[in-house]
C-alpha cells in the first residue's frame, strides 16, 4: 500500500497485526513502525536532503547515540536516577559500554568527596582514613605539605646558623688565642652537624606524618565513570604497595603505601566490568561486600608484600555497577552477585537487530557520522557511501527487514573506507571506496573461509561442472564462535556409495565426517523420506556417507537435503548436477525447513563457480546477496523435496520414475520451487561523480580567512593653540 502523505512515495510493509500494534512490552518505541518492504536503499538514500555526513547532526548526550536499544536506554535512566545496578548481556559490539558510560549523566546530583588517608600514631598497620568535600582534600594535603616544607626549611635554618656560629667562634678563637687546632675543631663540628642533618632518617621523617590524597576531585566534576575491565584484585579493591626498607628507620609509613582501587575511585558514580565472567571469585565476593557494605577496607593483595599485614579503616566505595558479557558470562558470575543484581537493580538482554525502519535507516546516517568525527583522520562520507554501509547493515542482520545493531564491526568497515579515500588523497568517501573496503575488511573467518575453497578448487575436492552418480555440492557456514564476526560460507562436498548389506536385511547407513548430536540426528532423520519414497530396500545394502575435509566437525541439520540427494543418487543410480549446491532441513514428511547463514552460504556458493543454487523457502526472506552474484548464478525457494530432486537431478527415466514417487508430496502435481529475482540496479554514475566533485572541491578548499573589521580613523595631532578639527559625519567619535 502506498505511505500517507506528499513527502514519500515509498511503498511499505505492515508485518504487525493491529493486536501486535496495540501491545506493550515492545523493545523499542518505534517497534512498530512500518517496515520498508520494497524500497530499496538506493531509492530512499536518493531522496534524503543531506549531501554527505558533515551535513548531518551528532547528539551531545551519549545516551542519544545509542542506537536501536530504546528499552536499554529507558532502563538505564531509572536505574541512574535511583541508583540501581545493572548487568547488560549481549553480543560484543551492540553498545553496553556506551550505555554505562552515558548512566552518569542522568545519576543523581551528590556531593563528590574526597579521600585522605592519614598515618595512625596508635597503630601503624591501620592507617586512618577522613572524607572531604570535593577540592578540600586537595587543599588540605596542600597545607600540610607546605607546613612539613617549612618546619624542613626551617630546620635547615637553624643548622646553618649553628654552623656558622661555630665557625666564627673557631676563628675568633684561634686570632685570640693563636692556636689553630680551635679552628679544625670547629671546622671538626660543623661537619658532624652537616652529616647529621642530611641523615636519610630524618630527612624521611620530615614528611612522613603528611596525609595521602586516595581519591581527588575537583568541585565541578562530573560524578566519575571507572572502566574495571580486566583488572586485578589489587587494582579493583585498592591494594598496599611493597616497602624494601622496612626497618631501621628507613620505611614508608604505611598510609603513604595505600592505593586506592577501582571501586573507591568510583564512589558516587559508576563501576563498569565488561566481561565479568573472567573476574576472579574472590574477587566477586569482594565487590559483592563493598556493594552492600558502601565501604571498604584497603588491605595488602599479597601475602609476601611488606602490606599483608597493613589494613586501613573503610573507605567509602558508594557506586553503581554496571557489569556486562556475553550469554556464556552467566555461568561463570557468583550466584550471590548476580542475585544481587537481580534484587536491587536490572538485567538486561541486548537486542542485535532492529526492523528496517525509515527512522532506523537514518539512525544508521548519523552513526556513520558519528564515527567519522570520533575519528577524526577520516574523511566525511558522501551519501550513496552511507547508502552502502545501510546496505550492509542489512546483510549482516541476516534478516529481511532487519538491520543489525553489531556497531563496533560496522564501524571498522567504515574507518576502513575512510582509510582508502586518504590514501588516494580524497575529500570526500565514495560509495567505491565502500565497496573496496567490503573486501579489504573481511574478517578472519571469512577470510578462512576463502582459503578453504581455494584449496578444495585446487585439489578437485568438489566439481562444478558435469554431473555425478553418489556426488553432491552442500553449503555450510563456519560458526565464528568468538562472537566477533558474522557467519562465513563455505562449500561441503558430500559422497555416498552403496555396497551390499554385510548381515542378511541387515542394511545400515555409516555417516563419516565428524558428525555433531544434532548432524546424527538428521541422518536418522531423513532415512523416513527415503525409505518411504525410495523403490530400494535400505535393509539390503550399507550406505556409507562421507562428509569431505570436515576436519573441525559438522553440526546441525542443514544438510539434511544435501544428504538425502547423494543417498538417493546412489541407491537409484541418478546422476547430480555438480554446478548446483543446496541447503535445507528437511523434516520426516518430506517438507523442507528453514536454516540459517543463508546469505553467507549463497555468497560461497557463487564464489566458487556454482550455477544454481536451492535454498528453502522460508529462508528467500533472508536472501540479501550483492546484484553482482545473481548475475552468475540463479537461486531457487524450495518447498518440498520433490521440489529439490526436479533440480538437482540429471532428466533420466529414473529422476522421472522418482518424480511419480514423490508426487505426494505435491498434491496438485506442481512444482512450488520459484526463482529468485534480483533487486533491481539503479545506476548513479553521473550524480554520484557530480556529487563527488562538488564534496571534494568544497572539502578540499582552504577555509576562508576571517575579514578583519575595518579600523577606526585616528584623529591627527593637532597643536594645543588650535582647536581639533570636527569629526566626519560618517565617522563615529571617539
Amino acid at each position: 500500500m502506498a505511505a500517507d502523505g506528499e513527502s514519500s512515495n515509498f511503498l511499505y510493509e505492515d508485518k504487525l497485526t493491529q493486536e501486535e500494534k496495540g501491545g506493550a512490552g515492545t523493545e523499542n518505541k518505534d517497534e512498530n513502525d512500518l517496515v520498508l518492504s520494497d524500497v530499496t536503499v538506493e531509492e530512499w538514500i536518493e531522496k534524503q536532503e543531506f549531501k554527505s555526513t558533515k551535513d548531518v547532526e551528532v547528539p551531545q548526550k551519549m545516551s542519544d547515540r545509542v542506537i536501536g536499544q530504546d528499552r536499554a536506554v529507558d532502563v538505564m535512566k531509572k536505574a541512574a536516577a535511583q541508583k540501581r545496578h545493572m548487568m547488560l548481556i549481549g553480543e560484543p559490539g551492540t553498545g553496553k559500554s556506551m550505555l554505562a558510560n552515558s548512566m552518569v549523566e542522568y545519576l543523581p546530583k551528590e556531593e563528590l568527596q574526597d579521600i585522605v588517608a592519614y598515618s595512625n600514631p596508635e597503630d601503624e598497620n591501620e592507617p586512618r582514613v577522613r572524607v572531604f568535600p570535593a577540592g578540600r582534600g586537595k587543599q588540605v594535603v596542600a597545607q600540610q605539605k607546605a607546613q612539613a616544607a617549612a618546619q624542613k626549611t626551617q630546620k635547615n635554618s637553624s643548622y646553618m646558623y649553628a654552623c656558622a656560629g661555630i665557625v666564627i667562634l673557631g676563628f675568633l678563637g684561634t686570632i685570640l688565642l693563636s692556636n689553630y687546632y680551635i679552628l679544625f675543631i670547629s671546622l671538626f663540628a660543623v661537619m658532624i652537624i652537616l652529616l647529621f642533618a642530611r641523615n636519610p632518617v630524618m630527612t624521611r621523617n620530615d614528611s612522613s606524618y603528611v596525609p595521602k590524597l586516595l581519591v581527588g576531585h575537583d568541585a565541578n566534576d562530573m560524578p566519575p565513570f571507572v572502566d574495571a575491565t580486566g583488572t586485578h584484585s589489587g587494582a579493583l579493591l585498592g591494594d598496599v604497595r611493597h616497602d624494601p626498607y622496612q626497618s631501621g628507620g628507613l620505611e614508608t609509613p604505611a598510609h603513604n603505601r595505600l592505593e586506592a582501587g577501582d571501586i573507591h575511585r568510583a564512589n558516587k558514580g559508576v563501576l563498569y566490568i565488561d566481561e565479568i565472567n573472567t573476574l576472579r571469585m574472590e574477587s566477586q565476593q569482594s565487590l559483592l561486600t563493598a556493594m552492600q557494605e558502601h565501604k571498604m577496607a584497603i588491605t595488602g593483595q599479597s601475602e609476601r608484600s611488606s602490606g599483608a599485614l597493613v589494613k586501613s579503616e573503610p573507605v567509602p566505595c558508594d557506586f553503581v555497577l554496571v557489569c556486562a558479557g556475553n550469554l556464556d558470562a552467566m555461568k561463570g558470575m557468583h550466584p550471590a552477585l548476580r542475585s544481587r543484581i537481580r534484587g536491587y537493580g536490572y538485567e538486561i538482554y541486548m537486542r542485535t537487530t532492529m526492523p528496517d525502519t525509515d527512522q532506523h535507516r537514518t539512525d544508521i546516517v548519523r552513526f556513520v557520522a558519528q564515527e567519522v568525527r570520533k575519528d577524526e583522520k577520516i574523511p566525511h562520507f558522501d551519501k550513496f557511501a552511507v547508502g552502502e554501509v545501510i546496505k550492509e547493515a542489512q546483510r549482516r542482520a541476516g534478516r529481511k527487514g532487519r538491520l543489525t545493531l553489531r556497531f563496533r564491526e560496522l564501524g571498522g568497515l567504515i574507518r576502513v573506507a575512510g582509510d582508502l579515500a586518504v590514501s588516494r588523497s580524497a575529500g570526500i568517501v565514495t560509495r567505491d571506496d565502500v565497496l573496496a573496503a567490503m573486501v579489504n575488511a573481511r574478517s578472519l573467518e571469512q577470510q578462512m573461509a576463502d582459503r578453504q575453497i581455494e584449496s578444495s578448487k585446487a585439489y578437485q575436492l568438489f566439481n562444478i561442472e558435469g554431473a555425478k552418480v553418489g556426488q553432491v555440492n552442500g553449503l555450510a557456514a563456519l560458526d565464528p564462535g568468538t562472537g566477533m564476526a558474522e557467519y562465513s560460507g563455505i562449500m561441503l562436498p558430500i559422497v555416498a556409495e552403496v555396497t551390499p548389506a554385510q548381515v542378511k536385511d541387515g542394511g545400515k547407513l555409516i555417516a563419516t565426517g565428524k558428525l555433531g548430536e544434532i548432524a546424527k540426528e538428521a541422518v536418522d532423520n531423513i532415512t523416513a523420506v527415503i525409505k518411504k519414497f525410495s523403490d530400494k530396500k535400505m535393509s539390503e545394502m550399507d550406505v556409507h556417507l562421507e562428509y569431505i575435509g570436515t576436519y573441525d566437525g559438522v553440526e546441525g541439520d542443514s544438510a539434511s537435503i544435501t544428504m538425502t540427494t547423494v543417498i538417493l543418487s546412489a541407491m537409484e543410480n541418478i546422476p547430480i548436477r555438480q554446478d548446483l549446491a543446496m541447503t535445507g532441513s528437511l523434516n520426516v514428511r518430506g517438507r523442507v525447513l528453514p536454516v540459517g547463514a543463508v546469505t553467507a552460504k549463497l555468497e560461497a556458493a557463487a564464489s566458487s563457480g556454482i550455477k544454481i543454487a536451492l535454498v528453502p523457502a522460508d529462508n528467500v526472506k533472508d536472501v540479501m546477496i550483492r546484484n553482482k552474484y545473481y548475475k552468475t548464478m540463479d537461486v531457487y525457494g524450495v518447498t518440498t523435496y520433490r521440489d529439490v530432486a526436479e533440480y538437482a537431478f540429471v532428466d533420466c527415466p529414473e529422476k522421472t520414475a522418482l518424480l511419480e514417487r514423490l508426487l505426494p508430496l505435491n498434491p496438485d502435481g506442481k512444482s512450488t520451487a520459484f526463482k529468485l529475482e534480483p533487486p533491481k540496479e539503479y545506476d548513479y554514475s553521473e550524480e554520484e561523480l557530480a556529487l563527488e566533485k562538488q564534496l571534494d572541491e568544497e572539502e578540499r578548499k582552504p577555509p576562508e580567512e576571517p575579514v578583519p573589521a575595518p579600523a577606526e580613523p585616528v584623529p591627527e595631532e593637532v597643536p594645543a593653540a588650535e582647536p581639533a578639527p570636527e569629526p566626519a559625519p560618517t565617522t563615529k567619535s571617539e
